[in-house]
Parts: C-alpha cells; sequence; structure tokens
C-alpha cells in the first residue's frame, strides 16, 4: 500500500483541500487490489466528458502509464513514474512542452494522478544498495488503482447515456419521416384538415430540433413530435374510418395526363335542371375534404390563370375566384357548369378545378363537359383535387412539397 503521508506540489504550484482528500483517498486502497492498467485506461476514455479531460489529456495519461512496467496496477508496488518532459512528450505524440504541462494539470485536478515532487521538483528514483527503489520521485497513479470502480461505474454511465441518446433519435428519426410523409400523401390526395397548419408546425419542430444537443432537449423534440403524429393520424383515421368511399387516384391522374383521348368526343351537357333532374348536392364534410391546399401551392400547379387576376396577379383566394370567372367564360364553360361546381365542391375548390383546365386547355375539347365530369365524380366521392394538382407540378418542374 502507498504510503499515506500527505505531500504538496513543488515550487508555485498551490495546494488545495480537493487534492488532500485525493491522497487520503489514494492511499485507502484494499490490500491485495490489482486492475489492468489498460482497461482503467480505456474506461477514463469513456468517462473523459465526465472527467472533464481532453484528447491530449488522454494521450499524455496513455504515455505515463507506458512508464509503468507491468502490465497491472497493483497495491504493493511502486506506482510512482518519473519520466522526463521529453520522455512524456515523446510517448505523447510529440506534443509541445506547454501542451503536456497544461494536461499534465488537468490530469492532477481530474484526481488521475499525484504529483510526488522531490525537494528540487526533479524526477527521479533513487535505489538501494540491493537495486531496488527505496525513493520515487515524480507522478503517483495510485489514483488510479483506487478509483478503478468508480471509473468503470462512469464509463457504464456515459455508454448507458449514449444508448438512451441513440434510442430517442432513432425514434425521432422515425417519427419525422412518419409525419412527413403522411402530411404529403394526405395533402397530394386531397384528405380534409388543415393541413397547411400541420405543416407549419411541423417546420417548426425541425427548426427546434436542429438546435437540440442534449438528451434532455431531444427528449422535448420527440415529445413534440410524437403529440403532431397523433394529431396527424386522429385526423386521417377520422375520415378514412367515417368515409363510404375510398378516392380514386389513379382515374384523377388519367384525366389530366390524358384529358386529349377522353374528352375528343365531349360535349357539354345542360344542367340537371335544364334535364329535369334534380341538382347535385353534396354535404359540408366532402366540400371540405378536398380543401386541403395552400394557395401558393396551387399558383405554382397552374401558373396561367395569374394573369387574369387583378393587375396580372393572385395573391388570396378571393383573386383566384374572381379569375376564375373570367377563365370560365373564356374557355366557353356555362354559367350553369360552374354554379353546379361551385355547389359540390365548394367556390374555391370550383376555382381551382378551372385553373387546372386552363393549364391543359390545348388538350381538353369541351372545357365545359370536363368539368361536369369532374363535379359528378365529386359527388360521389371520387375526385380530389390532389392527384391534379401534383401532376401538373411534376409538369411544370415545380417541387411537390418542400421536405424538411
Amino acid at each position: 500500500m502507498q504510503s499515506g503521508y500527505v505531500t504538496t506540489p513543488f515550487g508555485r504550484r498551490s495546494m488545495t483541500l480537493a487534492l488532500v482528500k485525493g491522497q487520503f483517498e489514494a492511499a485507502n486502497i484494499r490490500p491485495g487490489k490489482s486492475v489492468d492498467k489498460w482497461k482503467i485506461y480505456r474506461d477514463a476514455c469513456d468517462a473523459r466528458v465526465l472527467l472533464g479531460l481532453r484528447d491530449r489529456a488522454l494521450a499524455v495519461l496513455n504515455a505515463l502509464l507506458s512508464f509503468y512496467p507491468e502490465p497491472e496496477l497493483s497495491d504493493g508496488s511502486n506506482l510512482i513514474v518519473f519520466p522526463s518532459n521529453a520522455q512524456l512528450s515523446a510517448r505523447a505524440n510529440g506534443i509541445a512542452g506547454s501542451t503536456l504541462r497544461e494536461n499534465l494539470a488537468l490530469l492532477v485536478h481530474a484526481g488521475l494522478i499525484h504529483r510526488n515532487d522531490s525537494p528540487n521538483g526533479k524526477r527521479y528514483a533513487r535505489k538501494g544498495r540491493d537495486g531496488t527503489i527505496e525513493a520515487a520521485y515524480g507522478f503517483n497513479l495510485a489514483p488510479l488503482l483506487a478509483r478503478s470502480e468508480e471509473l468503470a461505474q462512469l464509463a457504464q454511465q456515459v455508454a448507458e447515456e449514449r444508448r438512451r441518446l441513440k434510442i430517442v433519435k432513432e425514434r425521432i428519426s422515425i417519427c419525422r419521416r412518419d409525419i412527413r410523409k403522411l402530411i404529403t400523401a394526405a395533402m397530394e390526395e386531397g384528405a380534409s384538415g388543415d393541413w397547411g397548419m400541420a405543416e407549419a408546425h411541423f417546420v417548426a419542430a425541425v427548426g427546434r430540433l436542429a438546435k437540440a444537443k442534449t438528451e434532455p432537449e431531444l427528449t422535448d423534440c420527440l415529445e413534440e413530435l410524437t403529440l403532431l403524429h397523433a394529431e396527424v393520424v386522429n385526423l386521417l383515421e377520422l375520415q378514412l374510418i367515417s368515409q363510404k368511399s375510398d378516392t380514386n387516384d389513379a382515374e384523377c391522374r388519367q384525366h389530366i395526363q390524358n384529358s386529349n383521348t377522353e374528352s375528343s368526343n365531349e360535349l357539354e351537357p345542360g344542367s340537371r335542371e335544364e334535364r329535369g333532374e334534380p341538382a347535385v348536392r353534396t354535404s359540408e364534410p366532402l366540400r371540405e375534404a378536398i380543401r386541403a391546399f395552400p394557395l401558393g401551392m396551387v399558383l405554382r400547379a397552374c401558373p396561367e390563370i395569374a394573369m387574369y387576376g387583378p393587375g396580372g396577379a393572385i395573391s388570396s383566394w378571393r383573386e383566384l375566384m374572381t379569375a376564375a370567372v373570367v377563365v370560365r367564360s373564356m374557355l366557353g364553360v356555362s354559367p350553369s357548369a360552374y354554379q353546379e361546381a361551385c355547389e359540390v365542391m365548394g367556390p374555391e375548390n370550383a376555382a381551382v378545378a378551372v385553373a387546372c383546365i386552363l393549364e391543359r386547355a390545348g388538350h381538353i375539347n369541351s372545357a365545359g363537359g370536363y368539368l361536369r365530369d369532374l363535379t359528378r365524380k365529386a359527388a360521389r366521392g371520387e375526385f380530389s383535387l390532389g392527384p391534379m394538382l401534383m401532376a401538373l407540378l411534376r409538369l411544370n418542374g415545380k417541387p411537390v412539397q418542400s421536405t424538411a
């Protein structure tokens, strides 16, 4: 066992009560205790954040341990190493002298080594006649042996924290992916709900996530994303379970892509009132179900309608509906066909449908007949503006939706 004698550092180096306490603890090593020195070193490396150490300090500790001749630190042996600064620097990857002294001080402050200075501050060993070391002056490695269990626990704590952090990051990645794709699918297929608001919440949450570094901060971000995910899923679940018929996305997409063949012989029939049939009516939930796209997305998909707005631009839904009335007349769509579309889809969605028809006017022989066909499908719950807008966005080479 190392002597319980408390020593102080040479020269101007100050002594603190923490150093005194450390020497007491280092002297209280269990008799016969022996630990692999490189295992202790690996534990110190794993726990370096908790110990307040940096990589250079660990390199110096590695060099100090290399001067201890035995593979294990054990009670009863001489645990003091006494290399010169030049020798230490050579084994610590050639670091400068000032850096070496700074990192030695860090190791002392962390309580991993103690100074056992000679009267003149030199490091050396005095041997007896039989060649054994009688006294050594240098750096005492006894604190490493005394704290071996503590260092192992700190290393396990760091490993556990790293494992928890990895799990949180994995869950964030999955939750973030799910929200992104669910919102995109809902917007593309015209699901009812304020998806613009959900998108804004998602973007804001991702923005806060970029600034989160610690586990508590990341956990808070995960809770926020989990709540948003639950809200998105609940909204979709309520709609899809109560929906009587599925939206035929493929048919709607084929309308916009192959409208020249499907509508080449299509003529606009008269309104239902003109044919003696009751007018098509729809419920508010259906009107809301296809009203889920921000104005900016509509204008990116249908840029042609902007020139029919006030001053050649559109900045609100009201201006879009005003422009749609002008375009309706220009395309030869009868007032009754447009009115019927407004009643079934809602005036905003009817205006969007007209904007889409304008975008593909060169491939549609009868704009009025095409609009009536879309109105009938919307009344049956078989039409969504989503695929039509997405097809036009892709056709115009615009991004469908920004991803976070």
